[in-house]
């Protein structure tokens, strides 16, 4: 039901903290990506990296499965505390800890053992942060319900994401995995990443406290579900209804096609930046700004997008332009049009394609947010419940199969090529480089190619939303059943 009292104007310092809650997942981003796990457990602990791929791909669809339960949990939950925040306080310990022993893994188990271990702390650790994250994310459409506020709001979230996963990566690789006198095995020494563990974990628990406490003068502002009884029967027709919503199934879509090139992307970079372009720790580290600065441009870039030309088509336009920028410099490389390898126009071609890709990536998950925010009152209209945590989960659990999925690809191209995993880096060959990179740049054309074919398919411009939210207002002064105190 909900309630007659109008919430005051959404302030910029509430979108901020809002926004730094995403600090926790750009953490598990940097550091738990398809190129760290495959470097870390297949490259430094010895597993076979088409075992490391299935780890990675069967946590994250385990996870997936269950993000949409939680959603409509929180969807229907009834407390003093409201819907969200008694989700978001409880999984920021579990958060952290299970992030920090995923990077002490004992030193006495085995490849088997290891492998086994890996699915067990992966899947912990994104359940336990899909605690925080559905609930976090199903806030948005309440604290936002204007059409052009809320992309705003999720440039914010999506600002810190991107900020905390770039700045992560340089800590990572120049104060952690740098190759010195004190580290003469670089990104080989499994005690520098159980030391980045402790960091980021720590990390992960104040920015989701933060983010938390935040919004919790909000609270006595937001929608309160009505008692009912939640069967499974009715808790399978609220989720198979919301993801058989015409607009968020395009959305779909377009993220199982692209977040699978992203993840075969993420899952592969590391191996380019050794063998390809033959950069040392310290010089990729030194890319990670790259994705500082794109944060800065983007958080005001994607809204003023958005109002000027509609989120679908920038959309479109920004997937088109994100194409180009992924398969230019390996294109160019392999042509023999790139500067060399350790020439100071190398680094800056690479550092200008790191800052355009997160600059596009960045404004691109803004709107799309900001489009999955819009299914919410268009599901609502059409069946007379809010979902947000239904549909924010739905569409979340797509990036997380098809990360696992890009992983999964990465692990599959390497193994096809035979690829020297033992090998120290820049030591591999050239022909191995090449035959991956020549599978590598069709495959990456082709599925981000399809994910713009399925968001033409999307429906809902802003006369659609705004009609939308006249029909809940309408809904809302025709009730008249006062619901008990909680």
């Amino acid at each position: 039901m909900s309630l007659s009292v109008a919430p005051p104007p959404l302030s910029t310092s509430i979108k901020i903290t809002y926004g730094v809650g995403s600090v926790a997942m750009g953490v598990v981003l940097a550091v738990l990506s398809a190129s760290v796990v495959q470097l870390y457990f297949s490259r430094v602990l010895g597993v076979p990296a088409i075992w490391v791929g299935s780890a990675f791909l069967i946590s994250m669809v385990a996870d997936a499965v269950i993000d949409p339960l939680i959603g409509q949990w929180t969807d229907n939950h009834r407390s003093k505390l409201g819907r969200r925040h008694p989700f978001m306080y409880a999984a920021a310990l579990p958060a952290g800890l299970f992030f920090y022993i995923l990077w002490h893994v004992p030193s006495s188990l085995g490849a088997t053992a290891i492998f086994g271990f890996s699915i067990a702390l992966m899947l912990a650790v994104r359940l336990s942060l899909s605690l925080y994250e559905v609930p976090s994310n199903a806030l948005a459409p309440e604290l936002a319900p204007d059409y052009d506020q809320r992309t705003s709001l999720f440039a914010w979230r999506w600002f810190f994401l991107i900020l905390a996963t770039a700045a992560m990566e340089f800590i990572l690789y120049y104060v952690f995995l740098a190759k010195s006198p004190a580290n003469p095995t670089g990104v080989m020494n499994r005690e520098r990443y159980a030391e980045f563990g402790t960091l980021g974990a720590a990390v992960m628990i104040v920015c989701i406290l933060v983010s938390s406490a935040a919004t919790h003068n909000r609270i006595r502002y937001l929608h309160q579900p009505p008692k009912r009884q939640v069967t499974l029967a009715v808790t399978l027709k609220e989720i198979f209804g919301a993801v058989l919503n015409p607009a968020l199934l395009s959305v779909i879509f377009a993220n199982i096609l692209g977040g699978a090139s992203y993840g075969m992307q993420t899952g592969l970079s590391t191996y380019f930046y050794l063998d390809l372009w033959k950069l040392t720790p310290q010089t990729i580290a030194f890319l990670a700004p790259g994705g500082l600065i794109a944060s800065v441009l983007g958080v005001f870039a994607a809204p003023a997008l958005s109002r000027r030309f509609g989120k679908k088509t920038t959309m479109i336009v920004l997937f088109t332009v994100t194409l180009l920028v992924q398969v230019t410099p390996i294109s160019l490389k392999l042509l023999g049009f790139m500067p060399p390898n350790g020439s100071k126009g190398l680094f800056v071609a690479l550092f200008g394609s790191v800052l355009l890709t997160y600059l596009l990536a960045l404004m691109g998950l803004v709107v799309l947010s900001s489009m999955v925010a819009d299914v919410v009152e268009d599901q609502a209209v059409k069946s007379g419940t809010r979902s947000e945590g239904v549909v924010f989960a739905t569409n979340g659990l797509v990036p997380k199969i098809t990360a696992g999925l890009g992983a999964f690809l990465a692990g599959v191209l390497l193994t096809l090529v035979h690829y020297p995993l033992g090998a120290a880096p820049g030591t591999v060959p050239w022909d191995d480089v090449r035959h991956l990179a020549m599978i590598y740049l069709p495959l990456l054309a082709l599925l981000t190619g399809s994910s713009i074919v399925a968001l033409s398919f999307y429906k809902i411009d802003r006369a659609t939303h705004e009609a939308n939210l006249d029909r809940l207002r309408e809904v809302a002064a025709l009730a008249t059943v006062q619901e008990p105190p909680l």
